[in-house]
């Protein structure tokens, strides 16, 4: 077994080798938690949630950060447009993230620590970064020099002289270098501060990650994540004030790329995101899942209603497998995946070589269950579950079975009944030679979203 992944930092495929034997830590920027989550927010925990899984088919024992954000310059902004304090916009957003992260299936991190929670191991940083000539206090701000660390913009592929002033901090005059960038913000009148030994105040953006990646994960750690907008400045940022403090810090760098409309980023500034609230309503959040989940994490994904049908269609042909298969063979627990899906994930987390196995196995499966071929059909069939349980997609486990008294269960209950009698009443109309009859109860039922298949055991529904 050998995993490699894309580093950022070298700009290639690097094997995998873990700080700690048989053990990964990694860190994921989280939620800036100033609105609700749109999808492209979104895709980046799905990303991240797919590889911890890996790992942990794998046999590592994962430690999964991801941080909130929750004081910031748009969050208090929107604070003072809506005239109520910082933290219940946090508070309401957060929560919103939380169940944008829950609805499509991603697994709770390890920790998930707030940044107004570290102020302490902010004040540390920022002292150890002065003592050592990295940092400085003016005008009630703390700055970061830049021009201290040799290493400073080689994530991004950048030169000191080339960047634009780092346009973090006001007033900018208090700088002694334009792209020196800001630690800690001077105490505003209205805003809400914390004391430190250079004055009151509150955290830059990207003091806070490289305090709570310290804290959770120690100097050294393995895998830094996020999306591509994060690399410059501040994943750059947290480099520079790590390392000048002395720490290691993240050995492999990963960022997932965008979800794009007409080819621009989704944001809420531009007016074109996507909630995920809103998506999830129109779409099962499983296939939302499968949308997001299944291009590979470095492509781009242009968002389109047709996309979305596709993956629809593509998951239903999966979910049919397994209704057929497990009317054959009974329940079957999920088994080990396929070499070829393991190498694809091994090959920095190559998903789509990963999900076009898995559809082989799916035609593999119904080519066994046309043949009545039990034994190898129970075999695809735990594997296409162990896949899928890699991938966070198996319909058959948590969250997505039903839990046996929730509401999502109990009408489905209901409407099973309901469409049984209607099933019922199309068996009569066939088998009295009503066929008219009988094709106007199956036109009905499509009508309505329902589709129905005869197969020997009987008519199968399903929703279209």
């Amino acid at each position: 077994m050998s995993i490699r992944l894309y580093d950022t930092a070298t700009r290639s495929v690097r094997d995998f080798v873990p700080t700690h034997p048989g053990k990964v830590s990694m860190y994921l920027c989280g939620a800036t938690v100033q609105s609700p989550p749109h999808i492209g927010h979104i895709r980046s925990g799905v990303n991240f949630d797919i590889l911890s899984r890996w790992l942990t088919y794998r046999g590592f024992e994962v430690t999964f950060v991801r941080n909130v954000t929750d004081i910031d310059d748009k969050i208090l902004k929107k604070a003072a447009e809506q005239g109520i304090e910082f933290w219940r916009v946090a508070q309401a957003n957060e929560r919103a993230f939380t169940a944008a992260y829950d609805s499509l299936g991603c697994l709770p991190p390890t920790v998930e620590p707030r940044a107004t929670g570290h102020i302490p191991e902010m004040i540390e940083l920022m002292q150890d970064l002065i003592l050592d000539g990295h940092a400085y206090a003016a005008g009630g701000d703390v700055y970061f020099d830049v021009r201290s660390f040799p290493g400073y913009g080689a994530l991004s592929n950048q030169r000191v002289e080339d960047m634009l002033s780092a346009d973090d901090a006001d007033p900018k005059n208090a700088k002694r270098d334009p792209q020196d960038f800001t630690l800690w913000k001077g105490a505003k009148a209205g805003e809400p501060y914390w004391n430190t030994p250079w004055g009151p105040g509150r955290p830059g953006w990207h003091l806070e990650c490289s305090a709570m990646a310290r804290k959770y994960l120690g100097e050294r750690f393995d895998i830094h994540g996020g999306g591509i907008d994060l690399i410059f400045p501040h994943h750059e940022n947290e480099i520079a004030q790590s390392k000048a403090r002395g720490d290691a810090f993240a050995q492999y760098w990963m960022h997932n790329a965008w979800v794009t409309m007409a080819d621009e980023k989704m944001s809420k500034s531009l007016g074109n995101s996507v909630l995920v609230a809103d998506m999830v309503r129109r779409y099962r959040p499983i296939v939302l899942r499968y949308y997001l989940g299944t291009p590979h994490y470095r492509s781009m994904i242009e968002y389109s209603e047709a996309a979305l049908e596709e993956s629809a269609s593509a998951f239903g042909r999966i979910e049919q497998f397994i209704t057929r298969a497990m009317e054959l063979v009974g329940t079957t627990e999920p088994t080990t995946v396929p070499d070829d899906f393991a190498a694809a994930l091994d090959d920095d987390l190559g998903v789509p070589g990963a999900v076009a196995v898995l559809h082989q196995t799916v035609r593999a499966g119904n080519t066994a269950l046309a043949a009545s071929d039990k034994e190898s059909a129970k075999t695809r069939l735990g594997e296409v579950r162990a896949m899928l349980g890699v991938l966070g997609m198996d319909p058959l486990a948590e969250p997505w079975a039903d839990s046996g008294g929730g509401d999502a269960a109990g009408l489905r209950e209901v409407v099973d009944s309901l469409v049984a009698v209607a099933l019922e009443q199309r068996q009569a109309a066939r088998a009295r030679k009503d066929y008219a009859a009988a094709d106007e109860i199956r036109d009905r039922l499509t009508a309505i979203g329902i589709a129905v298949e005869d197969t020997p055991a009987g008519p199968r529904w399903t929703l279209a």
